[in-house]
């Protein structure tokens, strides 16, 4: 059996110095990428619903992570009782909540923007100026004439 002299060598002379420290600098980028898109934003969602859960009082919208939507009747150390909307209570773990509905009061409706044409001047407002001076003419020749359309 013949063994190549190549498999002989020693593997740190083959290896220029300092370049152990190269070979770890992809595995440290996938670790920290990890953690900055996977791990941190799972402990802050973590914390936030520890606070929705400590934050529970009477009164308060929930829904349960099976889906039963009440309001909270009464709190205990590590439960609350929810009254369902007809009036039946049931008593849960304070984990299973989970959402808070909070009532916001109507938002006024968002004003789109005009359009713009290619020359700046605002489209729908050249439109609506148009419209009216085409009807403009119409009831003017009606109310002369003392007659409409439907005559």
């Amino acid at each position: 059996m013949h063994i190549s002299p190549m498999f002989l060598q020693d593997a740190s002379a083959a290896m220029p110095a300092g370049s152990g420290l190269i070979t770890f600098v992809p595995l440290l980028l996938l670790l920290l990428i990890m953690y900055f898109f996977m791990i941190r934003p799972q402990n802050k969602k973590q914390k936030e619903t520890e606070k929705m859960i400590a934050a529970l009082k009477k009164g308060d919208k929930v829904v349960t992570v099976g889906g039963i939507h009440g309001s909270i009747a009464s709190t205990k150390e590590k439960t609350v009782i929810v009254k369902v909307e007809d009036g039946s209570r049931i008593e849960f773990n304070r984990t299973a909540i989970a959402t808070v509905i909070v009532d916001k009061p109507a938002e006024p409706e968002k004003v789109e923007p005009e359009k713009k044409s290619l020359f700046g001047r605002k489209t729908d407002r050249i439109a609506a100026e148009i419209k009216e001076k085409d009807a403009a003419p119409a009831e003017n020749a009606e109310t002369e004439s003392g007659t409409t359309k439907d005559e």
